[in-house]
C-alpha cells in the first residue's frame, strides 16, 4: 500500500502530536495519543498506531526530507516492517555507511565540520604523518592550501617524551592512502560512532565481523590494510589514530581479522603480506621481554607514556591529585602543571598513571578488575587472544603456505607456532586456571597470586579454543550462571564489582553493564565446545534487549546496556554514545551493530520469530 504524502506538513503535525517531551524522537516516554492519521494527497487516510510504528514513520519522513524531497511515496510495509528486519536492514543499508571515514580530502572536510570533534580540531586540525611516508606528507601539505590543517611530520623514532611534548597540540594520525591514476584516496575505515570518531583497535575487528556478514568485504579488508599501515609506521595497532595514542595499543585481533577476510576473498598474496605484518606485531609489540611479556612467559598490557592521560575531561583526576596537592599546600591546577612539566616528581603518581594508561590499552576502561594494578596482571583475556594468534599462525602456515613461511629472516613452520601455543596453554593452566573454582582468573605477577574477580573475560579461552573439554564444562557450570542476566552476559558479578558509593563509583565495564565484544566472543566460544543451547539463549537475550530498546526508543542502538534491567539507560563514566540524536540515528554504534548482525546469523528461525514478538526470556527458557 503506497501513500503520497507531504513531508513537511506531515512531519510537523506528527511531532506536535506525538513528541510530547520535545526531544525530536518518538518513544514510550512520550504521552501522545499514539495514533496518527496519514493524510495522503489523494484524500485517503491511514491510521498509524503504537510507538514503534510512529517512530518508523518519523524516520521515513526525515530520511526523505534529508534527501531534499517535498513529497514521499510512503510504502506502508516500511512502517509495519518487522522489528528484527528493520534493525538489521538499517544497519546494513545506513549505519555502516554513516560510520565510514577516510583520511583524504573528503574525509578531512567531514572531520572539520563535525561538532563532536571540537577538542581535536579547534581552528586548525593537526595531521601527524609518519616519518617514512613522504607521499602522505606531500599530499597533506598540498591540502593546507585548501583546508585549515597543519601537517606535522613525526620523528623517525617516536618516544614517550616526544608524545608527551605534543599533548598540548593534539591531532589526528595519518592512515593509509592509495594513488589510483593520480587520484589520492584514503583507505576507508569504520569508527565506533559518536565522539569516537577515529579508527579504534579492537573495535575494528568486531565491526569487521558485521561488515563481512553484510557483504562489505572491501571495507573489512580496508580495516586490515589500515592495521598493517599502523604496525609498519607507528610500531603497533593503535588504541585509536589520535596523536596521544602513539604509545598505546589495544587487545590483539589482527590474525582473526585477516583470516576472516581471507575466507571470503581467497587472496593469498594479500594474506601473505598481512601474515608477515602480524608476525612482526606479535614479536615486537607483545613478545618483548620486560615489557608486555613478563618473566613467567605470560603477557600483560603495558601502555607507555608519561604524565596524565590527556584524553580525559578536566577534573577527571582531581580526587587523586587533591591529597598530594594539599600536602604541598598548592592548588590542584598548580600541582598538575608542575607534575606535567617535570618540576614535581611523584613516583606513586607515575605508577598510578602507568596503570591507568594500561587499563585503557586493555580496552576495559574502566573496571575494578584491573583498576590500579593493570600493568601487574597477566590477564586471562589477553593471553587467550595471543593463544589465538599462535594457533592462527600455525593453521594459516599449514593450510595456505605448505607448512613453510619465511619473513624477518626466519622460516616458520606450523610446529614452531604449535609449540608456542602449547607453552602458553600450559602456563595459563599453571597461573590462570583455578581447578577448584572451575574458572580462569587474572594472575598478579607482583604478589604472585590470583585475583578472585569474576569477570566475563573468564570465558574468553573458549573463543580461543584454549580450554580443554573438561575446563569448558566447568566454566559453563560455574561462571555462566553467575554472569548470565536478563539481557545477556554482565561484565562482572555484582559481588566482584563490590559496593558502589559516591567514594567508589560504578565502573562501566563491571556489573550491571554488558558489552558487545564479550557477548560475541562468548557465543562463538560456546559453539566451539558444542554448547549450542546455551549459546542460543545468550544470543536471544542480547538481541531481544537491543530489539526492544530500538522498538521503544526510536531505533536507538547505543554503545552499552545494563543487562540486569535490559535497558540502554545506564550509568556510565563517559555517557552512552548512540543515544544523542535527533529524529533518526544514521550510525547506531559500531560493535553493537556487528553483534546484532552476527547474532542473527547464529540464532535459529524459531527464536527469530520470538524476537519480532518481543517474547520475554522467561517464557522461552526453563532455567528462568
Amino acid at each position: 500500500m503506497i501513500f503520497t504524502i507531504q513531508i513537511r506538513e506531515t512531519l510537523k503535525n506528527l511531532l506536535i502530536q506525538e513528541d510530547t517531551d520535545g526531544d525530536k524522537k518518538i518513544t514510550i516516554e512520550d504521552k501522545g495519543p499514539k495514533e496518527f492519521v496519514i493524510r495522503a494527497t489523494s484524500g485517503k487516510n491511514y491510521p498509524i498506531k503504537g510507538t514503534y510504528y510512529l517512530s518508523n514513520l518519523l524516520q521515513e519522513l526525515v530520511r526523505a526530507k534529508n534527501k531534499g524531497l517535498e513529497v514521499l511515496e510512503l510504502d506502508i510495509a516500511r512502517i509495519e516492517e518487522l522489528p528484527v528486519n528493520r534493525i538489521s536492514r538499517s544497519i546494513k543499508d545506513y549505519y555502516w555507511q554513516g560510520l565510514t571515514r577516510t583520511m583524504d580530502e573528503k574525509g578531512i572536510e567531514a572531520l572539520l565540520s563535525d561538532t563532536k570533534n571540537d577538542t581535536l580540531t579547534g581552528d586548525i586540525l593537526n595531521i601527524y604523518v609518519p616519518f617514512e611516508d613522504t607521499n602522505a606528507l606531500q599530499y597533506y601539505q598540498q591540502l593546507e592550501k585548501k583546508l585549515p590543517i597543519e601537517t606535522i611530520q613525526l620523528p623517525e623514532i617516536i618516544t614517550p617524551e616526544f608524545v608527551k611534548s605534543i599533548n598540548t597540540k593534539p591531532g589526528i594520525l595519518a592512515l593509509k592512502l592509495i594513488n589510483e591514476n593520480g587520484n589520492i584516496q584514503g583507505i576507508p575505515f569504520v569508527v565506533p560512532g559518536g565522539r569516537f570518531n577515529e579508527m579504534y583497535g579492537w573495535d575494528s575487528y568486531f565491526e569487521s565481523v558485521g561488515l563481512i556478514i553484510d557483504g562489505k568485504i572491501a571495507l573489512a579488508k580496508a580495516m586490515a590494510d589500515n592495521f598493517q599501515y599502523e604496525v609498519e609506521h607507528y610500531g603497533k595497532i593503535l588504541n585509536a589514530n589520535r596523536s596521544y595514542y602513539l604509545t598505546r595499543t589495544q587487545p590483539p585481533f589482527y590474525t582473526s581479522l585477516i583470516r576472516e577476510v581471507f575466507e571470503v576473498t581467497q587472496d593469498r598474496e594479500w594474506l601473505k603480506s598481512h601474515l608477515k605484518t602480524a608476525i612482526k606485531e606479535y614479536e615486537t609489540v607483545w613478545m618483548v621481554e620486560g615489557k608486555r611479556l613478563t618473566k613467567n612467559g605470560l603477557n600483560r598490557f603495558l601502555a607507555e607514556g608519561l604524565g596524565m592521560p590527556p584524553e580525559c575531561e578536566e577534573g577527571h583526576f582531581d580526587a587523586i591529585i587533591k591529597p598530594v596537592a594539599k600536602a604541598l599546600n598548592v592548588s590542584i591546577k598548580s600541582y598538575i602543571d608542575g607534575y606535567q612539566n617535570g618540576e614535581i616528581k611523584n613516583t606513586a603518581l607515575d605508577i598510578y598513571f602507568l596503570n591507568d594508561r594500561s587499563v585503557r590499552e586493555s580496552g576495559h576502561d574502566t573496571s575494578y578488575r584491573i583498576d590500579g594494578n593493570c600493568s601487574e596482571l597477566n590477564l586471562v583475556d589477553l593471553n587467550a587472544f595471543l593463544y589465538k594468534y599462535e594457533t592462527d599462525f600455525k593453521e594459516i602456515i599449514a593450510s595456505e603456505f605448505d607448512d613453510s613461511f619465511s619473513c624477518n629472516n626466519q622460516n616458520y613452520t606450523s610446529n614452531f607456532w604449535n609449540k608456542k601455543a602449547q607453552k602458553r596453554k600450559q602456563l595459563s593452566n599453571t597461573y590462570l586456571w583455578d581447578e577448584e573454582k572451575g574458572m580462569y582468573f587474572d594472575y598478579n605477577i607482583k604478589t604472585a597470586s590470583n585475583s578472585t574477580y569474576v569477570s566475563a573475560t573468564t570465558l574468553t579461552p573458549l573463543w580461543a579454543k584454549m580450554a580443554s573439554k573438561e575446563q569448558a564444562e566447568k566454566l559453563i557450570k560455574t561462571a555462566l550462571p553467575l554472569l548470565k542476566m536478563e539481557g545477556g552476559i554482565a561484565g562482572s558479578t555484582q559481588e566482584s564489582a563490590g559496593e558502589i558509593s559516591t567514594k567508589r563509583p560504578q565502573r562501566q565495564w563491571d556489573f550491571p553493564n554488558g558489552w558487545a565484544p564479550h557477548q560475541m566472543l562468548i557465543w562463538k566460544g560456546l559453539l566451539h565446545y558444542k554448547y549450542k543451547e546455551e549459546a542460543q539463549e545468550l544470543i536471544y537475550r542480547w538481541l531481544l534487549m537491543i530489539t526492544k530498546n530500538a522498538v521503544d526508543y526510536n531505533g536507538t542502538i547505543p554503545e552499552k546496556y545494563d543487562v540486569v534491567s535490559a535497558t540502554h539507560k545506564v550509568f556510565a563514566e563517559y555517557g552512552n554514545v548512540g543515544t544523542d540524536f535527533e529524529y533518526i540515528t544514521d550510525e547506531g554504534f559500531g560493535w553493537m551493530n556487528a553483534s546484532y548482525q552476527y547474532g542473527l546469523t547464529l540464532l535459529n528461525k524459531e527464536y527469530k520469530e520470538h524476537l519480532n514478538k518481543l517474547t520475554t526470556p522467561n517464557k522461552l527458557f526453563k532455567n528462568d
